[in-house]
């Protein structure tokens, strides 16, 4: 008994041992906060994973994709970029993780960032004909203009943003000024999202361009509309994301692959965290809710992450052991 005792002790202080080494192996970690809403929130949810489970020291380091990417592949630094749309700099990635200086980690979104052309899911129940884009668009009726109920209206990003000229171009494709639409320039983020409440509010038809995770899809459902045709990514970029293309195509919007991104040296001193970089992910209707409530709450991205983990336990248990969960779960 003695003996069996002995060896209970000496096992218990080894294993203690043992986890204390993997919390000092972690060290200081610098993650990258990204400077829209999903990616800040994603950041703030591993800064608490990785001090409260696995003991790490974590510095948040103010990002965007370009300057994080190049930071991290030619300095190693910050160690992790959590939310990462990996085709913004393909090429360059792919030669960085050939070469050993970073690595692509689990895909932070399961199904992708979406964008596309959407309408109301309450005009999608009261129409289920219109289940494409072309559909909707022999229903001028539904989506009135905001200047000229007569005619439908096409809501289009803000000035300067990449979609603004491939909705352009998809609106000239479609034949949509034909068929009695307007292309809406809502002016800015706040017009285009104030555009959408608004028909909520109203209940009024919307159709036009937008992307998912964000606020807006988590608070008000809508439904995303096929163009009928599969994305052709040479078209693509040699004309629907070119401005002013003279003779663009109907086209479909690509799937944007969206990983975490961590450097070389953060997979050798993280130990078990690095299991836990390579395991989570959430989807986009969860980040959406996520983001609404922020919304709703002006909270900031460390309060989205606090109200992702005390809500949204079944899912990111499911990420680490049950004794870092309930490591995670005390720090609450």
């Amino acid at each position: 008994m003695k003996k069996l005792l002995a060896s209970t002790i000496l096992a218990a202080g080894l294993y203690a041992a043992a986890g204390s080494a993997q919390a000092a192996d972690c060290g200081d970690v610098s993650i990258a906060e990204m400077n829209w809403a999903s990616a800040g929130v994603a950041a703030y949810v591993d800064k608490i994973i990785l001090e409260s489970g696995y003991g790490c020291t974590v510095t948040m380091v103010t990002g965007d994709t370009m300057p994080t990417f190049a930071s991290m592949n030619e300095k190693g630094q910050p160690d992790m970029a959590p939310e990462f749309w990996v085709n913004a700099v393909r090429t360059a990635l792919d030669t960085a993780i050939a070469e050993g200086r970073l690595i692509q980690a689990a895909p932070l979104l399961s199904d992708g960032g979406v964008e596309g052309w959407w309408i109301p899911k309450f005009i999608a129940d009261a129409h289920p004909d219109i289940k494409t884009v072309q559909d909707a668009l022999a229903h001028p009726e539904l989506f009135p203009a905001p200047e000229d109920p007569s005619k439908g209206a096409v809501t289009n990003c803000p000035s300067g943003w990449n979609c603004q000229v491939s909705t352009a171009n998809l609106y000239k494709a479609l034949g949509a000024k034909e068929k009695g639409f307007e292309l809406i320039d809502t002016g800015s983020a706040a017009g285009l999202d104030g555009s959408i409440a608004n028909a909520f509010e109203n209940k009024t038809g919307w159709f036009g361009y937008y992307w998912a995770p964000t606020a807006i899809l988590g608070k008000y459902e809508m439904v995303k509309l096929s163009f009928g045709v599969d994305h052709d990514k040479a078209n693509w970029d040699a004309c629907t994301a070119v401005p002013d293309c003279p003779d663009p195509k109907v086209n479909a919007y690509p799937i944007s692959d969206v990983y975490t991104v961590v450097t070389k040296g953060f997979s050798e001193k993280a130990g078990v965290a690095m299991d836990y970089v390579k395991t989570r992910k959430w989807d986009n209707q969860t980040v959406g809710k996520v983001l609404a409530w922020m919304g709703d709450n002006q909270g900031t991205n460390e309060d989205g992450a606090k109200h992702f983990l005390e809500n949204y336990a079944d899912m990111w248990t499911t990420w680490v052991a049950p004794d870092v969960a309930e490591k995670i779960k005390a720090s609450l």
